[in-house]
């Protein structure tokens, strides 16, 4: 991330820190080519693909997501395709109605505008890391005149006592689930609904940025209806957890869907054809949706194996965090520059073709100087590393550093 709020982003999935020390074209081509020459791969859901590859993949599996034979939308007509993953994904949280968006961000600066009207009060209280803060360049503020409170700094979801000593009042409480930059962090059950209750009682909305709320039912032990039910408002990103190629949707009472559907417009998000994202997000529902909880019950054995074998491997501080993924994505730390971490993960998928972590950054302003992280997302690819292949691995990963 940028000062300016611009993400970077690898050609691998993964944002990275603006740290001065770019990778040049040849080292993004030559990471490129070893990760998509690699045999296996523990995080992540796929090799990089080309274009082409992208687009063979959406035909093949398209045909059973929806009927090709149909027009193609125009201006997300309701009896098109965009209406049918509309109306899918209301289905899929249990609400009235659902809206589609080109963009999570528009989305969510929707959302907030519509209650700010509803409510009469501009303040929404969020998290200092939620991507509202560090994704969107502020444009709560800067779009929508919106203004933002923070019940707690730590790096974790307020509690329900943290609402209720704010000191002024607001309008819309904002809880991203899971809280990305934190780790892909949940609060329990319990603390999730306390959390809720206490902004009932101060008579504001609670508006859920749930991005990846599509990963959070193991841990809550509740289906998505449950849970999206505890909300007046749901965002929900359709290549986030999906692995779609973009879009997302706003999910909540008929009156309220109709009111952002127009704010939609005003805002610039109703273009005039959107078939291709739609019907990738179909295809997301029908083949990743399931899938997530066995996902994330496979990322508890990976954080294991990789502790361990970073113990093994004698690294003398590191970070597995949380120690218990929430969801299927978790953070990993090491006491190396990303340079010296992503040239050990290049070399060893084209040594070994055998990638582990696509990309190293270092953390923002605010994380210790010295360590970098990346993000580890355990999808399909993992489902087939038991914890000794992992442990091996990672010791194979922690000798490339040392050379």
């Amino acid at each position: 991330m940028t000062e300016n709020g611009q993400q970077r982003t690898t050609g691998l999935d993964t944002p990275v820190v603006d740290d001065g020390e770019r990778d040049t074209a040849d080292d993004r081509a030559r990471r490129f080519a070893a990760y998509r020459g690699a045999v296996r791969t523990l995080s992540g859901s796929r090799p990089p693909e080309t274009l082409a590859e992208r687009l063979a993949r959406l035909t093949t599996d398209a045909p059973g997501a929806y009927d090709l034979d149909d027009w193609t939308d125009l201006y997300g007509n309701d009896d098109g395709i965009v209406g049918a993953l509309e109306r899918r994904t209301a289905e899929a949280l249990g609400t009235a109605a659902a809206v589609f968006f080109p963009t999570g961000t528009m989305a969510q600066q929707v959302a907030l505008r519509c209650w700010a009207g509803r409510t009469g009060n501009a303040t929404v209280a969020g998290h200092p890391l939620s991507h509202l803060e560090v994704h969107e360049r502020h444009a709560y503020a800067v779009v929508s005149g919106l203004r933002m409170v923070h019940p707690t700094r730590a790096p974790r979801l307020p509690t329900a006592a943290e609402v209720y000593d704010l000191e002024e009042p607001f309008g819309t409480l904002a809880l991203e689930l899971p809280l990305r930059d934190a780790g892909y962090v949940l609060p329990s059950w319990p603390e999730l609904k306390s959390v809720v209750a206490a902004a009932r009682d101060l008579d504001a909305v609670v508006h859920f940025d749930g991005a990846r709320l599509w990963e959070c039912t193991a841990h809550f032990g509740k289906p998505l209806p449950e849970i999206a039910a505890l909300a007046d408002s749901v965002y929900v990103s359709f290549y986030k957890s999906l692995g779609g190629i973009a879009g997302a949707a706003l999910a909540g009472t008929e009156e309220f869907v109709a009111e952002a559907r127009a704010w939609r417009h005003r805002y610039g998000g109703q273009l005039f054809q959107q078939w291709p994202t739609a019907l990738a997000a179909l295809v997301g529902l029908d083949h990743e949706l399931p899938r997530l909880p066995e996902y994330t019950a496979q990322a508890k054995t990976v954080a294991r194996a990789l502790r361990e074998g970073l113990a093994e491997a004698g690294v003398p501080w590191f970070r597995v965090h949380p120690e218990e993924p929430h969801t299927h994505q978790f953070q990993l730390w090491l006491p190396h520059s990303p340079q010296v971490l992503n040239e050990a993960g290049t070399r060893q998928a084209e040594e070994t073709r055998t990638a582990l972590f696509p990309q190293w950054y270092e953390p923002d302003s605010t994380g210790p100087p010295g360590v970098a992280m990346t993000e580890v997302t355990v999808a399909s690819p993992a489902l087939e590393w038991t914890a000794e292949e992992i442990r091996t691995a990672v010791g194979e990963f922690v000798r490339r550093i040392d050379d």
